[in-house]
């Protein structure tokens, strides 16, 4: 989660300045970030619902180590579909007899934690009539985990409406008090399953987002917490010395997060970054190559990073990645249950993701929580890939 000590030091960090000079889509969020600064931020109540993912990977004595892949800022999604896993695996379970086993399927409901904090920031906002807007794509494949946290509002009688970044540049207008309004209804809080690709941006939904980015209404997320979501930062936190600027005072804080974070290497032009794909190259499998990209599927492995790192390790383009050191959980065999195949036993490594939601008003921490959890698991072939790639498949953590 973030404290609130951290927001107004990543509000204003840079996402590297050699990124933003080689990553077009960084440098354009980092453009709005910065004409809105400019202008003066109009937003008081600020909103985050992130996922914080991880693997546990084998110490040298055998014992696991939870180690930190990355944090999600932006449409962290499979909130709503995590919750209802759990009444699955119980019935498959049950119906198998096996009624001792299914009793011991966590519970887990982060739809209800995530609408908590939308419908937190919806009443600090402060106006019964507004409503929250749900940015979302025209063909949506995964409407009903977004469905999820709606109807969890629906039921605290907070209204949402859904609408693509064009329908907001056409009808969307901000009052002189910079409240927004889209089709003249009043928006309270804005809400993003959208808008973390470049593919998803023409120059009418570049508007749209400015737009948007000035308007008092909440945010989910706010530019700077988008941008404090990227790969780049991620890599700057990872440096000696910054985490203690953070939590001053709080050494013990500060190692415990510090044992989460897997190697992160600069990939900027000079002998940092020299040095870190030197190691890679030497290495290869023991490294992933990162963009600063959501939504999966963009990461380079093995031979195909081998390639982009030779083409890349005279080019300044080179700093608009990082490099990551590997994790390398434990496999342990499950059956994988996909549309189309068989099920049948293969080797299998899972993803932990912590969501979390968090709400402050001005300096005031307001909501600062741990709502639930998503497991996804997959088979050791694969290297990369999620759950809308077809690749993954939604599962429960089982305590033993």
């Amino acid at each position: 989660m973030l404290s609130a000590r951290m927001l107004p030091f990543w509000s204003k960090l840079s996402p590297g300045t050699s990124t933003i000079k080689r990553d077009d889509f960084t440098a354009r969020l980092f453009d709005i970030h910065k004409q809105v600064l400019k202008e003066g931020i109009a937003q008081t109540v600020f909103l985050g619902l992130n996922r914080s993912d991880y693997m546990f990977q084998r110490n040298t004595d055998g014992s696991p180590a939870l180690k930190q892949i990355e944090i999600n800022t932006i449409s962290a999604s499979f909130g709503g579909l995590a919750s209802r896993t759990p009444a699955v695996h119980r019935h498959v379970l049950s119906v198998l007899s096996k009624t001792q086993e299914a009793a011991k399927i966590l519970s887990n409901n982060p739809s209800k934690g995530l609408a908590l904090g939308i419908a937190k920031a919806w009443e600090l906002y402060g106006s019964a009539n507004a409503l929250v807007l749900l940015i979302a794509q025209e063909k949506e494949r995964n409407i009903f985990d977004q469905r999820a946290i709606e109807n969890e509002l629906l039921a605290r009688n907070i209204h949402v409406i859904r609408r693509r970044f064009e329908d907001v540049s056409e009808k969307g207008s901000l009052d002189q008090d910079r409240r927004l309004f889209v089709d003249g209804q009043e928006v309270a809080v804005v809400y993003f399953r959208d808008g973390y690709m470049p593919s998803q941006y023409s120059l009418q939904n570049w508007e749209a987002r400015l737009l948007l980015e000035r308007s008092c209404a909440v945010k989910c997320p706010d530019i700077a917490t988008q941008l404090a979501g990227t790969k780049k930062v991620q890599q700057e936190l990872s440096r000696v010395g910054v985490l203690e600027v953070l939590l001053p005072g709080q050494s013990e804080a500060v190692a415990r997060l510090r044992a989460t974070f897997a190697g992160l290497y600069s990939l900027d032009m000079g002998e940092e970054g020299d040095q870190a794909i030197t190691k890679a190259l030497a290495a290869p499998s023991r490294f992933v190559l990162k963009p600063q990209r959501e939504g999966g599927g963009n990461n380079l492995y093995g031979e195909e990073m081998v390639q982009a790192l030779e083409q890349l390790k005279d080019s300044e383009e080179r700093a608009s990645y990082i490099l990551m050191e590997k994790i390398e959980p434990e496999p342990f065999g499950n059956c994988l249950l996909r549309p189309g195949s068989p099920a049948r036993m293969v080797q299998c490594i899972s993803e932990l993701g912590i969501f979390g939601a968090y709400v402050r008003q001005g300096k005031t921490l307001v909501m600062n929580k741990h709502v639930g959890h998503l497991l996804r698991t997959k088979a050791m072939e694969h290297a990369d890939g999620g759950v809308a790639a077809g690749v993954a498949v939604l599962d429960n953590p089982y305590p033993v």
